[in-house]
């Protein structure tokens, strides 16, 4: 199993910014992607950015040039450093990785981001 472990999030207002990490810990050999995903109420999971270990990175178009994802392998973290924050932009943030000897995706519990106006 692999197990993620999120932080960084909080209440922040309109243009602020935030930091959100992810610690991986447990079977992380094979990982080859991780990525922040978000759910607003009433809305489904969606795509924020990805990161493989290639260094090769994918954003929502919402999000491009705002938020910019990034990776330390030494630490088996992946952080999203979040800029211009807007209102809808609040969610639940929860981080994902992918292996290769797993049919599926692993998740973390979320971490909750607010942003005012």
């Amino acid at each position: 199993q692999v197990q993620l472990v999120e932080s960084g999030g909080g209440l922040v207002q309109s243009g602020g910014s935030l930091r959100l990490s992810c610690a991986a810990s447990g079977i992380i050999s094979g990982i080859y992607s991780m990525g922040w995903y978000r759910q607003a109420p009433g809305k489904q999971r969606e795509l924020v950015a990805r990161i493989t270990n290639g260094g090769s990175t994918t954003y929502a178009d919402s999000v491009k040039d705002r938020f910019t994802i990034s990776r330390d392998n030494a630490k088996n973290t992946v952080y999203l450093q979040m800029n211009s924050l807007k209102p809808e932009d609040t969610a639940v943030y929860y981080c994902n990785a992918d292996t290769t000897w797993a049919a599926r995706g692993f998740w973390g519990q979320g971490t909750q981001v607010t942003v005012s106006s």
